[in-house]
């Protein structure tokens, strides 16, 4: 191959950080199960309590005294800006998110480093482990003052216009799923120049994840652990349709695997092999050697 091989494949890198990091995964969620489901109930705090932060935040700009000026379109802004903190706490402490873990196992199972029933097992544990994450948090919001008022007033709304979607029939399935899938699809971009070698600081690192979040925050997309874990905070405070509720999420969790296991993970594991173009530079071995002898 004449051209070079690292301006044609430039993710290699990202790739190789990927498989290494899947390896981890699959070793401690199959021999240190326990630890794994702490790691993954570690990311469901973190999400719960930045999602708290946000609707605190919508709720406080939307009661401030200021004239006649509506502030929600900022307190909606502000909010979703510290949601986006939500990924840089799961990412430095090393916490366990499923819908990142979309991407990871996808290209693992292109590449063959982990089978269907693997993958399966390791999202499935740590859907679990985000999801008692969640309702810890949510116990804890239950028994406290956190989420009453104007909080919990903006909260019911969100869950209120998220099962919208639900009670719409197709339509709404529709427009859930397309907000599933560019949710992950953000979140997973995000991730993508995190490893990908490239950028070497924590802040810029910090920068891109909180745009991500950002953006699928700000503009309403749909993330499944996020909304798995407003669902029960609702649920425990005064109760929710549970059927509704459960389909919204499934439809999330089909679309977020659309967004970051196919879009992100299977594209750039595509696009970044080279393993055909490594046989074609290989030397034919179907040629015998020269006679080293007279």
């Amino acid at each position: 191959m004449t051209a070079n091989r690292a301006a044609l494949f430039p993710g290699k890198h990202f790739i190789s950080t990927i498989l290494d990091a899947l390896e981890t995964k699959t070793d401690m969620s199959g021999r240190m199960g326990r630890r794994y489901l702490q790691r993954a109930g570690m990311a469901g705090i973190i999400i719960g309590l930045m999602y708290l932060v946000n609707f605190t935040v919508v709720s406080t700009f939307a009661t401030l005294p200021f004239g006649t000026t509506n502030l929600n379109g900022v307190g909606k802004l502000v909010g979703a800006l510290a949601f986006g903190w939500a990924l840089v706490f799961i990412y430095y402490t090393k916490s366990e998110l499923l819908t990142s873990n979309m991407m990871i196992v996808s290209i693992g199972m292109y590449y063959r480093r982990v089978g269907l029933a693997r993958s399966g097992r390791l999202l499935a544990m740590c859907y679990l482990g985000n999801l008692l994450g969640g309702l810890l948090m949510a116990v804890l919001v239950r028994f406290s003052t956190l989420a009453d008022g104007a909080v919990l007033a903006s909260m019911d709304a969100a869950v209120t216009h998220k099962l919208e979607y639900i009670t719409n029939g197709p339509g709404g399935w529709l427009d859930l799923l397309v907000r599933a899938i560019l949710c992950n699809f953000m979140i997973n971009l995000a991730m993508l120049l995190v490893y990908n070698g490239l950028i070497k600081d924590d802040l810029t690192k910090s920068l891109v994840m909180i745009m991500s979040v950002f953006i699928f925050a700000f503009l309403g997309f749909e993330h499944s652990v996020a909304n798995t874990v407003l669902f029960i905070i609702i649920g425990l405070k005064h109760g929710i349709e549970v059927g509704p509720a459960a389909l919204q999420v499934i439809i999330c969790l089909v679309g977020n695997y659309i967004g970051g296991g196919w879009l992100i993970g299977l594209y750039y594991a595509y696009v970044n092999d080279d393993r055909r173009f490594l046989d074609e530079d290989a030397p034919d071995r179907r040629t015998p050697p020269a006679s080293a002898g007279a």
